[in-house]
């Protein structure tokens, strides 16, 4: 097993390898990740290589941070992915997680966001985004729920349909409310 970046009380997350390919495959191509996040067009075992490779793992590379694998402890059954990314179209980093539908409703989006937000807390870095769409109310209450607050609305790229962005300041102020209203940016 790789070594976890984060472990929670239920929760491993750790860094994605090639070998993980056929989760992502799956996860990917889930009805309800190409609704709400997108297609990424990861069809074959070689495309979900291909994702990891240029995706999760060159950000770990260039960042230090990326996508995480979430896997359930006790088992090390992947359930889903969480972590920071850096965007080109965003000033800040921001916060994305992806989970398979068996795994909804469980808390462990909260937990695994809630890993993530404590280790970026321990890093220069001051604020915190998040992208949703706009129709997505599940992810939007998990982000109120961890302190994010609407910004604005944006689109990505020319032509697609426009997404909230949240955000979530870290600071030290912040950092003593742990998710609470003092976390909201004004």
């Amino acid at each position: 097993m790789i070594d976890p970046v984060l472990e929670s009380e239920r929760l491993i997350l750790r860094r994605f390898a090639a070998a993980d390919s056929p989760f992502i495959l799956r996860l990917l191509n889930e009805p309800s990740f190409i609704e709400n996040i997108g297609d990424r067009g990861v069809r074959t075992l070689e495309h979900a290589e291909r994702y990891l490779a240029d995706g999760p793992i060159e950000s770990y590379r260039r960042h230090g941070h990326g996508l995480w694998l979430v896997a359930l402890k006790e088992t090390l059954q992947p359930i889903g992915m969480c972590g920071l990314l850096k965007r080109d179209q965003l000033p800040d980093v921001d916060l994305g997680y992806a989970f398979l539908p068996e795994f909804w409703s469980s808390g462990y989006a909260h937990e695994s966001a809630r890993a993530v937000l404590d280790w970026a807390r321990s890093r220069p870095i001051p604020r915190i985004l998040a992208i949703v769409s706009p129709g997505n109310a599940a992810s939007i209450r998990l982000l109120e729920k961890l302190g994010f607050a609407f910004e604005r609305l944006t689109a990505m790229s020319p032509g697609v349909p426009e997404v909230a962005v949240y955000a979530l300041r870290l600071d030290a102020a912040s950092a003593r409310g742990r998710g609470s209203e003092g976390d909201r940016l004004a």
